[in-house]
């Protein structure tokens, strides 16, 4: 299905070379930010306590955030589960003016002192405390996780396609990563497993569009014998705009919607996914497709060269064709 179709090419890698610099700088940026401030954390990964309370009605989640917030307990996850009269907080570690790290039943106790002055009916069901040690593996298995897929992926393209294709692809994918995390060291914005899923998730989304580029451009060279590997590029990237906008357009709307009425549970996750979905769509483009074409891709590496028929058989004979 198409919405619109483009008859005449448009140059894109007449620009490559600008395009490349400017992803080349922000790369660049987004590995100073994430090296000079670094991640902001969540409890997942730096320890802290996770409370379960229920309520005898539904839970005002927001009202639980300001109360909590009140008591100088900031970067609390507030959030849902099982049922609407059932809430989990997440309390990062904290620490006293002399620089020590307050007990976890202290800091459960202030918290339910300041739920219960308000009359609402808040039971404190289980405390947990989450030690460092268990954040350190989380993040440990996080970078774990995150290496298999880059490397899944590159075994993938190099098999499906060509090796340039390969490291194109995973260059574009990596750029796409640095990017998210980056936005989320420069703002400060919370690092959790949720945004850690999200950006596995952008790995294999943004794969996906380059594949589909890969792919289209493979098929240009089969068809298009007088044209030159960079207008089979163009070529394959005009002809693939109407899908893209199909189906980037249908995932951005409902990740969207979750980053406006998801709440903050989710807010962060989809705005991971918004960051990646965007520029995703920029470096296949502009990346992984201007890197394939410095790398110097062409008819050859894509297409098998058709065998000569043997001349001591006739066209008739059963075995014209093969190879002696």
């Amino acid at each position: 299905m198409e919405f619109f179709r483009i008859r005449k090419d448009i140059p894109f890698m007449r620009h490559a070379l600008l395009l490349n610099a400017f992803s080349f700088i922000t790369f660049l940026a987004a590995i100073f930010f994430i090296w000079q401030k670094g991640l902001h954390l969540s409890i997942e990964f730096t320890g802290g306590t996770v409370m379960e309370i229920t309520y005898p009605q539904t839970a005002p989640l927001d009202s639980i955030r300001d109360q909590i917030a009140k008591i100088g307990y900031t970067d609390t996850q507030v959030q849902n589960f099982g049922s609407s009269r059932d809430v989990m907080i997440r309390l990062p570690l904290q620490r006293d003016q002399t620089g020590q790290v307050i007990p976890s039943a202290q800091q459960s106790t202030a918290v339910m002192q300041v739920l219960e002055a308000n009359n609402s009916g808040a039971k404190l069901q289980r405390v947990e405390y989450v030690g460092p040690q268990v954040g350190k593996e989380l993040a440990i298995d996080g970078i774990k996780a995150l290496i298999f897929v880059v490397i899944g992926i590159m075994i993938y393209l190099a098999f499906r396609f060509e090796w340039k294709f390969a490291v194109a692809g995973i260059l574009a994918n990596l750029h796409d990563v640095v990017i998210i995390l980056g936005f989320f060291a420069f703002f400060q914005w919370e690092f959790s497993l949720s945004v850690l899923a999200a950006v596995l998730a952008v790995l294999g989304y943004s794969v996906n569009e380059s594949v589909v580029i890969f792919d289209r451009i493979r098929e240009s060279f089969r068809r298009q014998r007088k044209m030159s590997p960079r207008e089979i590029i163009d070529n394959a990237i005009t002809s693939t705009i109407s899908r893209t906008v199909i189906t980037h357009g249908s995932t951005e709307m409902m990740v969207v919607a979750m980053l406006i009425f998801g709440g903050p549970s989710l807010f962060y996750f989809a705005l991971a996914l918004t960051i990646g979905i965007l520029f995703g769509i920029y470096s296949s483009v502009f990346v992984a497709a201007a890197i394939a074409m410095w790398l110097g891709i062409k008819r050859e590496d894509l297409i098998k060269a058709d065998r000569k028929p043997n001349e001591n058989n006739r066209p008739d004979d059963p075995n014209f064709g093969a190879q002696v």
